[in-house]
């Protein structure tokens, strides 16, 4: 167990379980979202940040009159964002263009809580003196978070995130519950909601198993494809943008008892009063899942997507 850590469930994979946050399932998370000071950092490295002057948060008729978008993206979430590049980067670009206007791209690092980043990025800013956005992408469209913050509306699901394993067929021919692991050693990041599943399941009865070192899915399956392993689990994205296409590897669903059977959709986020940009944001949503623009984004990315 020299690798292993014990699990911290990040607030917005936490917030999505149908479970209430236990003292087992913490939300502060330092650690798994990363150093505020170093994604400030990287975002000006990036030249991509803009200040709270720049971009005044608002309806859509004072976007339109700068005509300006500023979207603002995880950092160090792959595959969705990591220095510039990932599959929310792609959705900004296509969201943007598709409104008619220019973007202007906000990474931010995660803070401890789901909460602090919509206060962040959505609602008020960031003490350190930039934000807010007018559109916040990866946040899940849930009852729950918006009932925590009112002052937030999350709509426009463009993705539907879940819990997988992969595995080696030559190793583990079969997986319909967790005891067809075996003695097998299983890749995860530990302070990650499937960390916190695969450690916790059967009385952690796969605790001995669980190599958790990685930092998140991507990292992990990363060591599977070199060889190292031959189970991991991981959100679907992490895992199939690492090894969809590699032979011998299945993906399924992570069959454990707890873990939420139809995952759980991520969206938009804009000021609970904004109603005419969430309108045309819908819209512009709407258009590129219709045109295939969507899909066509994740599977450069190397993943799955199915319309949300």
């Amino acid at each position: 167990m020299g690798d292993q850590v014990l699990p911290r469930v990040a607030s917005r994979e936490a917030a999505l379980m149908n479970a209430p946050v236990t003292e087992q399932m913490e939300p502060r998370n330092p650690a798994r979202r990363g150093v505020l000071a170093r994604g400030l950092a990287t975002a000006l490295g990036l030249g991509l940040g803009a200040t709270a002057s720049q971009a005044e948060p608002g309806d859509l008729e004072q976007i339109r009159k700068r005509g300006l978008v500023t979207i603002a993206v995880y950092n160090d979430l792959p595959p969705f964002h990591v220095k510039g590049q990932g599959i929310d980067v792609l959705v900004a670009q296509a969201l943007a263009r598709e409104l008619g206007f220019k973007l202007s791209l906000m990474p931010f690092q995660a803070d401890e809580e789901m909460s602090d980043d919509l206060r962040h990025m959505v609602t008020r800013g960031h003490y350190m003196g930039f934000g807010p956005a007018d559109v916040m992408l990866h946040v899940p469209v849930d009852t729950r978070l918006m009932q925590e913050n009112p002052g937030v509306l999350a709509f426009a699901p463009y993705y539907r995130e879940r819990v997988v394993v992969a595995r080696r067929l030559a190793a583990v021919p079969k997986l319909e519950q967790m005891s067809d692991f075996g003695k097998h050693r299983i890749a995860v990041a530990g302070q990650s909601l499937a960390g916190w599943l695969v450690l916790g399941t059967d009385n952690g009865a796969y605790r001995d198993q669980a190599v958790t070192r990685w930092s998140d899915g991507v990292a992990a399956a990363q060591a599977m494809k070199a060889g190292e392993f031959d189970l991991v689990a991981g959100a679907a994205s992490e895992l199939e943008s690492v090894l969809s296409k590699e032979p011998g590897i299945v993906i399924d669903p992570l069959p454990a008892p707890r873990a939420p059977k139809d995952g759980w959709a991520i969206g938009c986020a804009v000021k609970k009063s904004s109603t005419a940009l969430a309108q045309a944001v819908q819209a512009a949503m709407n258009t590129l899942s219709d045109k295939g623009e969507l899909q066509a984004i994740f599977a450069s990315a190397g993943v799955s997507w199915r319309k949300v």
